[in-house]
């Protein structure tokens, strides 16, 4: 349980957001509840908890089969007791409280073989027994009272307690018409209904499982434990949780990656297509940043850790992936809503059936009131209500495969309507980090030596102009030479003496305020200018002595993503504060439709504004911080998270953890197979239900038909559902 701040419930106490004092010291409590598998009973339990005193919120997730409840203190007790009264076998998640979940329930295979058993003598007696009294047929009913004993007590006692809480989900139907069959003399037939039914249901425990299997899985990739450098010099492995900021960790070849980290010695190629989704593996050296749930491939490393267990990059993925499970896009909310009213609907159906039918068309008593059970159990809406979240998380385990986090099922669904994306130009279409790409030495047989000098100046310098001069040099291994008098001019450029000769390494405004930007040389800076590249003189006492270029390079994968957004039927467009040769520039190189230069931030949110005011959702591509306005205005932001993880997670509604633009593309599609994938579905469990109630109308359909057409739907489209995690 912890301790938190909410926003204020009654909007009047504290107008700035904090919470009510009334309620300071609210708490949230995570519950396994490993009896909750279907959304109906996700509806118990609601139904239950809503509107207790001090309750506040609550957040379920389906596929974990857990619930958090953000609650006051003293509520913790009833909340308790009321989910103990379910009996659904909730457990608190809390370390403090010391529980842990309870282990997913043993399927009963061996009782419902003898249940089956009992069945099957029941359909043998009665075929051997047609027409017979009573007492001839009584031991048709103890075997077939024997099979819904041992097969369906737990059914009875789920619908018992569905019935009392006003929910008529699938065991409350399956009841009543079980219930209704042996009343009217299918002693055989409600037997095998029964068995059938939970073997239905155990199936589909299996298939859920699977997918519940493969998300964990997913997720469940750092160690437990590190192998930790102490201060006598000796190392030992100790638990990740224990580790603290800062500490040394050695990684052997092969062994993940315990926690997020600066490589401080050695070097390695990483697989990190856990986290990033980057198919090859990435090199790393002293300096560089590992992820914890990666794999070091070959060589060993020892790197500083940088964050504790709970706030690393897989943490965070995980907690975020967690709470996208407990959103609902919109179709699910639809279906949601939907069942709520077509299950009362279905048994008004049923008993209008069994009332109405003889009245109106003359039907046998006994042959309406089984179509009417047939009907309550062909009506059960929960393979239309799982069809949903089993979709739409498969999909976003996907995306998480690949590298793209989503932060709900509303962002995964609405990726298909993308018909404009917005991109930032700095650290997104370009790589952010300014480099050297020319250098004309106009000296002949001085380039070392004026590479040298500059370098020198550059060296001394914090501009990121200056920085990409000095580390090119460094890169080419030419030493910078040492500079004294060494001083700044603001806008202008920097200055300084080597070896007893006064150097200056400047803007072209500072070169023609020296005189020396002579025509010729002006010429070949336009030109590099207009190629969108920020140019730099080396100045001497003889005048220009070379002219170094620099600029923040297009990303590898900016045109191939773009083009596949243009095949995609996507608009890009580029928004930057650079000046209009820059962006063009820029703009070329990348392939975007269009670009708008010279905004401020505030100009970003509005030409968002103008591209949704067009049609179509609309994408903004950012870092998660300059372009805040233009990502929030959007209805989808996307934060190139690689080179800003903590805050792009965080803020953003997608996260490219690799700063891969080709993911957006695949995000799109991923997004587009993952509605077909929903549309289906939900095609496939209102028509088999819909063709099942037409056999039960004209008196064709049976209860074994009734059970197929309900769990047998629950089955095809969990096991469809599932193929989303395979896009």
């Amino acid at each position: 349980m912890s301790e938190f701040m909410v926003p204020c419930p009654c909007g009047a106490c504290h107008p700035e957001g904090y919470v009510c004092d009334k309620i300071r010291g609210m708490r949230e409590t995570r519950f396994s509840i490993m009896g909750m598998d279907c959304p109906v009973e996700e509806r118990i339990i609601r139904d239950t908890l809503e509107g207790m005193a001090g309750v506040y919120t609550l957040a379920f997730n389906l596929i974990e089969r857990t619930l958090t409840v953000r609650h006051a203190s003293e509520a913790l007790p009833a909340i308790r007791e009321a989910l103990a009264a379910l009996d659904m076998g909730a457990r608190i998640v809390d370390a403090e409280a010391a529980e842990v979940p309870a282990a997913a329930p043993t399927l009963p295979w061996k009782r419902l073989a003898v249940a089956g058993a009992f069945a099957a003598l029941a359909e043998l007696l009665d075929l051997l027994l047609p027409g017979a009294s009573f007492p001839a047929r009584f031991p048709m009913l103890a075997a077939a009272v024997a099979a819904i004993a041992l097969s369906g007590l737990g059914t009875y006692k789920d619908g018992l307690l569905a019935l009392r809480a006003g929910n008529l989900n699938m065991n409350a139907l399956m009841s009543v018409a079980v219930t209704g069959a042996v009343c009217i003399g299918q002693y055989a037939e409600a037997a095998m209904v029964m068995v059938l039914f939970n073997v239905s249901e155990a199936i589909e425990d299996l298939s859920m499982e699977r997918a519940r299997r493969a998300i964990r899985n997913l997720l469940a990739l750092a160690p437990e434990t590190a192998e930790t450098a102490q201060a006598d010099g000796t190392w030992t492995r100790r638990p990740i949780c224990d580790v603290p900021v800062g500490s040394r960790i050695r990684v052997r070849p092969g062994e993940r990656i315990a926690l997020d980290g600066i490589v401080v010695s050695g070097g390695s190629a990483v697989n990190q297509a856990p986290i990033t989704g980057e198919s090859l593996p990435v090199e790393k050296g002293v300096g560089d940043i590992v992820y914890a749930g990666t794999i070091n491939t070959t060589g060993s490393i020892e790197f500083a850790t940088t964050a504790p267990a709970t706030q690393t990059t897989l943490a965070r993925i995980i907690h975020t992936v967690e709470e996208a499970q407990a959103s609902r896009a919109p179709v699910q909310r639809f279906v949601d809503v939907f069942a709520r009213w077509y299950t009362p609907a279905v048994f008004a159906v049923s008993i209008s059936t069994a009332f109405a039918a003889p009245v109106l068309f003359g039907w046998a008593w006994a042959d309406a009131v089984y179509a009417a059970l047939t009907i309550l159990v062909i009506g059960c809406p929960c393979a239309l209500v799982i069809s949903t979240p089993v979709t739409i998380v498969c999909g976003m385990a996907a995306a998480t495969r690949h590298g793209i986090l989503v932060k709900g099922g509303m962002f995964l669904e609405l990726g298909r309507s993308l018909r404009h994306l917005a991109l930032d130009k700095t650290g997104t279409l370009t790589n952010g980090t300014p480099q050297q790409t020319d250098f004309i030495p106009l000296k002949a047989g001085d380039a070392v030596r004026i590479t040298a000098v500059a370098a020198g100046l550059a060296d001394r310098s914090d501009h990121p102009v200056s920085r990409a001069i000095a580390r090119r040099a460094a890169q080419d291994g030419i030493a910078p030479l040492p500079v004294e008098n060494f001083f700044a001019e603001p806008g202008r450029g920097v200055a300084g003496t080597v070896e007893g000769t006064p150097w200056h390494l400047g803007s072209p405004a500072l070169a023609r305020e020296l005189g020396a930007y002579p025509p010729e040389i002006e010429v070949r800076v336009r030109g590099l200018e207009d190629e969108g590249k920020t140019v730099s003189l080396l100045i001497g006492p003889d005048g220009a002595a070379g002219i170094f270029a620099v600029a923040d390079t297009v990303r590898v994968s900016c045109a191939l993503a773009v083009c596949e957004l243009r095949e995609l039927g996507v608009r890009t467009v580029m928004l930057t504060g650079d000046n209009a040769r820059t962006a063009a520039a820029i703009a070329r190189q990348a392939g975007v439709d269009d670009c708008k230069s010279d905004l401020l931030p505030e100009d970003k949110l509005h030409a968002v504004e103008e591209l949704a005011a067009q049609g179509g959702a609309v994408g903004m591509v950012g870092d998660g911080i300059n372009d805040a306005p233009a990502l929030a205005r959007a209805h989808i932001g996307f934060a190139m998270a690689g080179g800003g993880t903590d805050t792009a997670i965080e803020t953003a509604d997608v996260a490219l953890m690799d700063d891969d633009l080709r993911k957006i593309p695949r995000f799109i599609r991923l997004s587009r197979g993952t509605w077909n994938i929903l549309v289906q579905n939900i095609a496939l469990a209102l028509g088999i239900k819909a063709l099942f109630f037409g056999l039960a109308f004209a008196g064709l359909a049976t209860m074994w038909m009734a059970v197929f057409a309900d769990v047998g739907t629950t089955l095809i489209v969990v096991a469809n559902g599932m193929r989303a995690m395979r896009q």
